[in-house]
């Protein structure tokens, strides 16, 4: 008989279980987790078990968080111990540039509530006598967190599972899912041995499942063409060892607790006590990517060959960081498979183009966030969403039409090596680069053009000097205002001042028409649909009535209309629209629609002098009239045609001056590009990068998908009332009013450090009391100091309320101003020609 069930978990390590579990404990019930072998004998069998909370990311920090404090949890609950040794973490640091480092995390910390301590290097030797400390510059110590049994939590979270009505079974290959409309059918075979191999017998199984999770760790690349999905999580090889007990340590141990877990981060190591000896962790240069195909069926509870010469490095700094270590012998040693994707987060949230099929895969650190994915990860499927905004962990962040497995690979093996190296907040990383161009690229970066990637796409960060040595991007790279700032300065001042253009072909672009099209996109948005040859700026939301995506909507005729949405969501935002389409075709009549992302490049010139460089180009009767304000308004579009390219032109600019954005065929764009530039000469055009178009942005608080908006706030909240139209019906209404207000978005003028900015992750204090955080920052140039936007207590959010912004270790004088602090009247958007 076919057995019904209410969610499906195929995977049985530390995420999968605690995946089951908290899916049983929000309620569900007839929750059922699969294994191919034996709960663990995946990467966590192998792992080292410990629980960073050191993260950069506002949602990664949540998660492990949570994590840490619910595994501190289980004993009580189940009976069984989970193995948790809280010691603490040291992360030490050897030069300033790390400490900024450190400083700047430990806000971000502040504003999730994760506690920690600064230590100078005396005070580091004196709690820790056996750390060489002499060439330290100071440490971060986190008093909450330290290292667990990784077998032993997942046996608790699944003892846990198991209280609450999960059913665990062992031995169970999945081999193929079906989707039936309504719920999955997954089938596979009851798996045996033979030969010491794992095997799938002829005992076959079928389950149907109306929710499927799959948390298969290193097997992610056969579970993605099991699904015809692609995904970039691969494994690549970590080691670690484990040294004889060494006697200094055994000898400490007689009057001291356990020593604090250990990370040198620029040895690019950490170490932990194990039974009197040490555990070495390094993260090595050349470490390769494994199982870029799957996983052979032969390989189960299995280890690769170590190879120590590719770790001397890190060994030998081990021994100098905690001299007496230097004649303790090796004890084992482990070479093991962990899954890692480019940017080291993990792939949380629901699979690309399917319906009720949830991906948790290409978790890097999935102990220490395996608590805290079951919780978050639940709370989306019982409830529709998180608490958090998870879309910087969303499986769609790397599209369906470029990512390929050679991609993957190369970028994982480069993560890994990374997971110490300095993680500056405008990094940008080498390889697989270039990859997806723009025409223009070439023509860009002979200007100077420093780049950065979203979405695969490369865009100009900023333009640097052309007489800069060939690793000039790198070295601009800081924790405060780097070498890039007065360029991007410059560029800023451009656009305010003369003219300047901005490369924005990455923007994500959809055009949807039909019958259906008019009612389907007033159900879908919240702002009034705009007339023919107009634009509006609306709305699409979550079923909790939060913010799901920004669009620009351009309507070209009565059922015709194109969209644009943030470049780096590309696939994100496609998934969310096109599943939309297809739910509501039946009720409102055919919708047609087209990805022309790749077919449309688009620049966007803004200044004062913007029309006068448009002037000179237009090919109509009376150039003047053409662009002026009556024949060609704000908040409008026009195709016109500029020499003999033809072009989408959209009165609307970013930055909050004069503007327009051009889109245009990308076969095109060289073209275009030599005639806006040659036309621009006199009138002073500059082009410019996305750094000096986001400080632009913010002296307009114009809010960016991403870190104003996301899925843990309303448009109400985002301060976004003029974009909903309250006297129509949309999706998420009615939620999204049941949420209030739980904080408002502000903007600030900050009184910051002569040679520092924030950089959006900063915690916001009214005195000694924490009442918000930065989700922006950077640098205004027309007010000559640091500004940034956030959300704080709605008590908290009047104009002109004195706060403090946390920076580099110290609280800095802010103010709330009004929102579009430059230009609050849009004159300069408005003028006419």
């Amino acid at each position: 008989m076919t057995k019904h069930v209410k969610a499906l978990v195929v995977g049985g390590g530390a995420v999968g279980a605690s995946i089951a579990y908290h899916l049983a404990k929000a309620g569900w019930k007839d929750v059922v987790l699969f294994e191919r072998d034996e709960l663990t004998s995946g990467s966590t069998w192998h792992a080292a078990g410990l629980l960073p909370l050191f993260n950069m990311g506002y949602a990664t920090s949540h998660i492990h968080d949570y994590s840490v404090k619910f595994y501190k949890t289980l004993e009580e609950e189940t009976g069984f111990d989970a193995g948790f040794f809280v010691v603490g973490n040291l992360r030490m640091a050897q030069t300033d540039e790390r400490m900024d480092e450190y400083e700047l995390y430990a806000s971000t910390a502040e504003t999730v509530g994760i506690p920690y301590e600064f230590l100078t290097p005396s005070q580091i030797k004196d709690r820790w006598p056996l750390v060489h400390t002499d060439d330290l510059k100071g440490a971060l110590y986190h008093p909450t967190d330290g290292y667990i049994n990784p077998a032993d939590v997942t046996m608790a979270m699944a003892k846990g599972a198991r209280q609450r009505g999960v059913e665990i079974l062992r031995k169970r290959q999945v081999d193929s899912y079906e989707w039936a409309g309504d719920h999955w059918i997954v089938k596979g075979r009851i798996t045996g041995e033979k030969g010491g191999n794992l095997i799938a017998t002829e005992e076959e199984f079928e389950i149907h499942a109306e929710h499927v999770v799959t948390a298969t760790g290193n097997h992610a690349q056969r579970t993605a063409k099991q699904l015809g999905i692609k995904m970039p999580a691969i494994p690549v090889e970590h080691q670690f060892i484990v040294t004889e007990p060494d006697p200094a340590l055994v000898e400490y141990r007689k009057t001291n607790p356990q020593h604090p877990v250990l990370r040198d981060a620029d040895a690019k190591w950490y170490v932990r006590e194990e039974r009197g000896g040490w555990i070495l962790g390094p993260y090595e240069r050349n470490a390769p990517a494994r199982f870029e195909f799957g996983v052979p069926d032969s390989f189960r509870a299995d280890l690769f060959p170590l190879d120590l010469d590719r770790i001397e490095e890190e060994y030998m700094s081990m021994i100098h960081r905690i001299p007496s270590s230097e004649t303790v012998g090796l004890k084992d040693d482990f070479n093991g498979p962990i899954c890692y994707t480019p940017d080291g987060n993990p792939l949380v949230g629901p699979a690309p183009g399917l319906r009720n099929m949830w991906l948790a895969e290409g978790f890097s650190f999935g102990i220490t966030a395996a608590g805290g994915t079951g919780y978050y990860l639940a709370q989306m499927m019982v409830e529709g969403e998180a608490e958090i905004d998870m879309a910087s962990l969303d499986p769609k962040r790397y599209g369906q039409d470029w990512m390929t497995t050679e991609y993957g690979a190369r970028k994982n093996e480069e993560c890994y090596e990374h997971v110490y190296i300095l993680h500056h907040p405008d990094e940008e990383r080498e390889a697989c680069r270039p990859l997806r161009t723009g025409p223009a690229y070439d023509r860009q970066k002979a200007l100077g053009a420093q780049f950065g990637v979203v979405n695969g796409f490369e865009r100009p960060n900023y333009y640097g000097p052309l007489d800069a040595p060939e690793n000039f991007d790198h070295d601009a790279r800081s924790f405060r205002r780097g070498g890039w700032w007065e360029y991007a300065k410059a560029e800023a001042e451009a656009i305010r001042n003369a003219a300047g253009m901005v490369d924005a072909t990455a923007f994500a672009k959809h055009r949807v028409w039909g019958p259906g099209a008019t009612a389907f996109l007033d159900w879908f948005t919240t702002n009034k649909l705009p007339k023919v040859g107009r634009i509006n700026l609306t709305y699409a939301l979550t079923e909790t009535g939060t913010t799901r995506t920004e669009y620009t909507i351009v309507r070209e005729a009565e059922d015709s209309y194109y969209l644009v949405s943030a470049g780096g969501l590309h696939a994100y935002d496609e998934d969310y629209l096109y599943k939309a389409i297809e739910d509501k075709e039946d009720e409102f009549g055919r919708i047609n629609r087209e990805d022309v992302t790749t077919k449309y490049g688009v620049f966007a010139l803004a200044g004062p002098n913007a029309r006068d460089i448009l002037k000179e180009l237009i090919v109509d009767a009376d150039p003047d009239m053409a662009l002026s304000n009556k024949r060609f308004p704000w908040l409008s579009m026009r195709n016109i045609e500029l020499k003999m390219c033809p072009v989408m032109a959209i009165r609307v600019a970013y930055t909050g001056e004069l503007g327009w954005e051009l889109h245009h065929p990308i076969e095109m764009q060289n073209y275009l590009w030599d005639l806006l530039m040659k036309a621009g000469e006199k009138h002073g055009l500059k082009p410019a990068g996305v750094r000096a178009q986001n400080w632009l942005r913010q002296e307009k608080s114009y809010r960016a998908f991403g870190t104003e908006l996301g899925r843990d706030a309303t448009p109400l909240e985002a301060g976004l009332d003029r974009f909903v139209d309250m006297e129509k019906d949309f999706h998420g209404k009615e939620a999204m009013q049941e949420t209030g207000i739980r904080s408002m978005c502000v903007t600030l003028l900050i009184d910051g450090p002569e040679d520092a900015d924030p950089w959006g992750r900063e915690a916001l204090y009214d005195g000694d009391t924490k009442v918000g955080r930065l989700t922006s920052g950077g640098y205004s140039v027309a007010f000559g100091k640091s500004i940034g936007m956030g959300y704080v207590s709605p008590d908290k959010a009047a104009v002109g309320a004195k706060l403090n912004v946390k920076m580099q270790g110290q609280l800095w004088d802010a103010e709330i101003c009004e929102d579009s602090p430059h230009d609050p009247t849009n004159a300069r958007i408005r003028q006419d020609g």
